[in-house]
């Protein structure tokens, strides 16, 4: 499977790429600046340019899913916020409407589900998150969300704790390498097609976490 991943120079799509390459699939890195194109090849990943405040959908031809990693990042101001986590990410959606890739896995964020329930100065960022997800939920693409909690640099253990279309405000924060590897299992079969996950560090093989008959702590 062609897996498109928008924000591949990003945290998490970074170590996703050596996943998908891995898992069998042909991983292609989105990303905005040609100076990351030889980053993207040695991770396993065709590289394309596309920028989401401006044109990227052509980088998306051929894909049979996508995986929407990107984020403005927590050193811009909440206008990158609008037009990178919220509006890039609806264009994304559109785009694969329009082109006919079905299969969509967007990184969210734990409390997107009910912003009303945050509150300080990382509500905004919340609500444009839930925006988003709104947008993809909306849609007829086959979709995944998956809302990790606080995201570490921590090696991978391949245990999460997943809660299927639940919210829960305690755990353990969890690395972007097991995040990434959720991605994967989700892409490997349909059983997280319409779900919204929030994701902890947990003591559950992903695999096994990542079915919705064991929502797992």
């Amino acid at each position: 499977m062609v897996v498109a991943v928008i924000g591949a120079n990003g945290g998490i799509g970074r170590r996703l790429l050596p996943l998908l390459n891995d898992a069998g699939h042909e991983p292609v890195g989105v990303v905005r600046s040609e100076d990351q194109f030889d980053t993207i090849r040695e991770r396993g990943g065709e590289p394309r340019l596309g920028d989401l405040e401006d044109e990227f959908a052509p980088a998306l031809e051929g894909a049979d899913a996508i995986v929407f990693t990107a984020g403005a990042g927590g050193s811009t101001g909440w206008d990158k916020t609008i037009l990178v986590d919220l509006w890039g990410a609806e264009r994304a959606v559109r785009a694969c409407a329009k082109r006919g890739i079905d299969r969509f896995v967007m990184i969210s964020s734990r409390g997107a589900g009910d912003p009303e329930r945050r509150q300080g100065p990382i509500k905004p960022y919340i609500v444009a998150k839930h925006v988003a997800d709104r947008t993809l939920q909306r849609s007829s693409l086959d979709e995944t969300i998956l809302r990790p909690t606080r995201l570490t640099d921590e090696e991978g253990t391949g245990r999460v704790a997943a809660y299927f279309d639940e919210d829960p405000e305690t755990g353990d924060p969890i690395s972007r390498a097991d995040v990434a590897q959720s991605v994967v299992t989700c892409l490997d079969g349909d059983a997280t097609v319409g779900h919204a996950i929030t994701l902890y560090g947990g003591g559950t093989p992903i695999e096994e976490a990542l079915r919705p008959d064991r929502s797992t702590q």
